[in-house]
């Protein structure tokens, strides 16, 4: 059975609201439904899990070495989409991980880029789109 959504707890809706809104169009989602304390973003296929950020309601900084949320990885069409992601992500000044590439240690066309979100999020967008 497909999940139906994902909630996540963050220390400030606010920022990522301005985050999300920003990136979420580059990797096929759109805004959702909101309130003044949350946020979520769906597919805009329609089809598909959709992402809930909540306001934490206890203190404490996120690590995505802990238990817990790991990353967060969105499916794309292409590498040229994959590239977008990363030019995005760097004009930005968030922390890239691992530039575009192949990890053939997943799949040989799992075409990928990771970086962190400013709340230190793990991010991945990743296409399988094959070239030769």
């Amino acid at each position: 059975m497909p999940l139906d959504h994902l909630g996540i707890n963050i220390p400030d809706v606010a920022s990522a609201r301005e985050y999300y809104d920003a990136l979420m169009p580059l990797v096929g989602f759109e805004p959702f439904l909101s309130g003044e304390d949350w946020c979520s973003y769906a597919p805009s296929s329609g089809q598909g899990t959709q992402i809930f950020f909540y306001t934490a309601q206890d203190d404490g900084a996120y690590s995505r070495h802990r238990p817990g949320l790991q990353h967060l990885c969105f499916l794309v069409d292409s590498r040229s989409d994959v590239e977008a992601a990363h030019r995005w992500a760097r004009d930005r000044g968030d922390e890239v991980l691992h530039e575009p590439r192949t990890f053939p240690e997943y799949h040989p066309d799992h075409y990928a880029m990771y970086w962190l979100d400013p709340h230190g999020f793990k991010l991945e967008v990743v296409s399988f789109e094959h070239v030769d």
